[in-house]
């Protein structure tokens, strides 16, 4: 098979990786990938969001299969465009994508079909939302309505905070187009718990947990980003919290969307707090988590392609899902700065130490390949995962080989996964 990944960062990057193994594949292309991903792949510059130059390539390559990894463009509709051009495409379409591209048709969604979240309010406003956290209880989260890259969420603690907040998303544009709709939410309190599902439309089927850290600096200091780190699986999520989520989460939400006509296929990403009065939805992603899918990935056991296919063909309640008995930790290499200001352009030295090791990877997010070698070239560079019999050796391992890897301004958090030696 010929098969075509849309995208170029880390996600990307563990897709990649994992399709590579499949015993169908004969070749890989990813557009636009990256200095990592043109290892396994065949890169080729066309945007992610250019679907027509997208489906013309599919279509001169005999692309077999085309798996969507970023969520702007399942958003914007391009399963659609495949289809409508006869195209196989893993993903959400248009109507199903619009769970991650609005946060206020999901916690509508949820409190319709009475899927445990948080309470909320939704403004068009910034005048009435003003108005609303004048008597509001703090703390309190502010989200931006649409993509905001994962960083368009804001915890305040005072009524001040949270008017700056609205200005900056509503009035600023801080996150472009995404923050003409503010949802308010009250803050939830517990362990947060990522959880990625493959899902047909009708059956949906839970991969191993995992556990990201969003925050920007140590002790969970600092500006929410893409992802500083992950580590699966969550030894917070037990089987008593799986079985609640099963059927009250997971199997509801996709029970929903299908009564909206919204049928779901592709990755459902399920963003859980962990309360004392049970499992509360944060957020829903409508792909594979970034940084969650390089710890999630190198886990699994099935044949990547195996599995997508049947989602496509609806027959996902066929395939038995497996993981191996193991653990794996992911910390991220970062730009200095990041998710600010940060400067590009640096030479990254030190990659071929993850050559011909399997419990090792190095998965590019910000690099490009130049003349010089590979550098740098965004505010995540590098996801660095190691895999181990279990949670602490593989955090061990991930640290360890955080060393083998230096470029100028390199940063990372030092206490990805430390909740481990508390549980």
């Amino acid at each position: 098979m010929n098969i075509l990944i849309v995208g170029g960062g880390g996600r990307e990057h563990a897709i990649a990786r994992k399709v590579s193994e499949s015993r169908r594949v004969t070749k890989i292309y990813c557009a636009p990938g990256n200095a990592g991903i043109e290892e396994i792949a065949e890169c080729v510059a066309i945007g992610a969001m250019e679907f027509d130059k997208l489906v013309a390539f599919a279509k001169e390559k005999e692309v077999d299969l085309t798996i969507i990894g970023m969520d702007d463009p399942l958003v914007g509709g391009i399963v659609d465009v495949f289809e409508a051009q006869g195209l196989r495409v893993f993903g959400p379409r248009k109507n199903a994508a619009i769970i991650e591209g609005s946060k206020a048709f999901s916690k509508d969604l949820m409190k319709k079909y009475q899927i445990p979240t948080a309470a909320y309010e939704t403004f068009d406003s910034a005048k009435e939302a003003i108005k609303y956290l004048e008597t509001a209880h703090y703390p309190i989260v502010l989200k931006a309505d649409g993509l905001a890259l994962g960083k368009g969420v804001l915890i305040c603690n005072t009524y001040e905070e949270a008017l700056d907040g609205v200005k900056s998303i509503m009035l600023d544009k801080q996150f472009g187009e995404a923050g003409n709709r503010l949802v308010v939410e009250e803050f939830m309190t517990g362990r947060e718990v990522s959880v990625l599902a493959f899902c047909d439309g009708k059956t949906i089927k839970p991969m191993t947990s995992a556990q990201d850290h969003k925050r920007a600096k140590d002790g969970d200091q600092g500006l929410n980003t893409g992802g500083m780190g992950t580590f699966s699986p969550s030894p917070f999520y037990t089987k008593e919290i799986d079985d609640f989520c099963k059927k009250y989460v997971y199997q509801a939400t996709i029970d929903a969307m299908k009564k909206e006509g919204r049928d779901f296929t592709g990755i459902l990403f399920c963003g859980l707090m962990l309360t004392e009065k049970g499992p509360k939805v944060l957020e829903y992603n409508a792909r594979f988590g970034d940084p969650e899918a390089q710890v999630v990935l190198p886990r699994m056991k099935n044949d990547i392609i195996d599995v997508m296919e049947a989602c496509i063909d609806g027959r996902l309640e066929e395939i038995p899902l497996e993981f191996y008995d193991n653990a794996a930790v992911c910390v991220v290499l970062a730009s200095e700065g990041y998710p600010e200001h940060y400067e590009k352009g640096f030479v990254i030295h030190g990659l071929s130490a993850f050559e011909d090791k399997t419990d090792y990877y190095a998965f590019h997010a910000g690099t490009k390949k130049t003349n010089e070698g590979i550098v740098t070239n965004g505010g995540r560079v590098l996801g660095v995962t190691a895999t181990g019999k279990d949670l602490r050796e593989a955090r061990k391992k991930a640290y360890e080989a955080t060393e083998w890897v230096q470029f100028s301004n390199k940063y990372k958090r030092n206490d990805i996964g430390k909740a481990i030696e508390e549980a």
